[in-house]
C-alpha cells in the first residue's frame, strides 16, 4: 500500500473503532494500530474489505496472545461481495448462469477468511447484522462433502442458520469475513 492510502485507511478504522466502543470493550485504538503497523499483509486484507463495503471493526482481542479481531460490521452483507457461490467447485459445477466467483476463493484472494457459524452468533450480539441479506459461513467438511454450506442471517429478533447447495448464489447473499491481527 502507498503511505497515503495506509493513512486514510488507518484514519477510516480508527473513526469506526471509536464510533462504536460496544464492540470492543476495554481496547484502545493506540494498541490496535501498533499491531496494524507491524503487520502490512492485514493492512493489505483490510482495504480489500473496505474496498468491498465490508466495513471491518474491531470485535475482540485475544486474552493469550494479544491478537486482535477484525470482522465485517456493514449493516448487511458486503455488497462487494455477493451473488458468489460457495467455493471453487461449486462454481465448476456449474454449467450454466454461472456467478462472478465463489466466497471462498474471494476471501483468500483477501487473506480473510469466512466467519463460523459461532463467530456470526457472537457478532450478532454485537448489533443486528444481514436483517435484509445474508452471509455465507465457514461451512464443516461433512456438510460441505454432501454439496451444502450455510449461511446465517437476522429475522424477527434471532439468528438463523439455513443451509443450501453451493452452487446456488443470490444478489442478497454474500459473505462476512474475519481477520486475526
Amino acid at each position: 500500500m502507498k503511505k497515503q492510502e495506509q493513512e486514510n485507511l488507518l484514519k477510516t478504522l480508527r473513526t469506526r473503532f471509536e464510533q462504536n466502543p460496544n464492540r470492543h470493550p476495554n481496547m484502545s485504538w493506540i494498541d490496535v494500530q501498533t499491531r496494524l503497523e507491524n503487520s502490512p499483509n492485514a493492512l493489505k486484507s483490510l482495504q480489500a474489505m473496505e474496498a468491498t463495503d465490508g466495513e471491518p471493526d474491531v470485535i475482540g482481542q485475544d486474552p493469550k496472545s494479544g491478537a486482535v479481531t477484525f470482522c465485517d460490521c456493514a449493516k448487511e452483507s458486503p455488497t462487494g461481495r455477493r451473488s458468489l457461490c460457495y467455493d471453487r467447485a461449486a462454481l465448476d459445477a456449474r454449467k450454466e448462469n454461472k456467478p462472478k466467483g465463489s466466497a471462498m476463493e474471494m476471501a483468500e484472494e483477501m487473506g480473510i477468511s469466512l466467519l463460523s457459524e459461532e463467530q456470526y452468533r457472537a457478532l450478532q450480539t454485537l448489533g443486528e447484522f444481514d436483517a435484509k441479506t445474508s452471509s455465507w459461513l465457514a461451512t464443516p467438511p461433512e456438510l460441505r462433502a454432501l454439496d451444502g454450506a450455510i449461511f446465517g442471517d437476522y429475522r424477527y429478533g434471532r439468528v438463523f442458520i439455513y443451509h443450501n447447495g453451493v452452487q446456488s448464489y443470490y444478489a442478497a447473499r454474500g459473505f462476512r469475513g474475519v481477520l486475526q491481527v
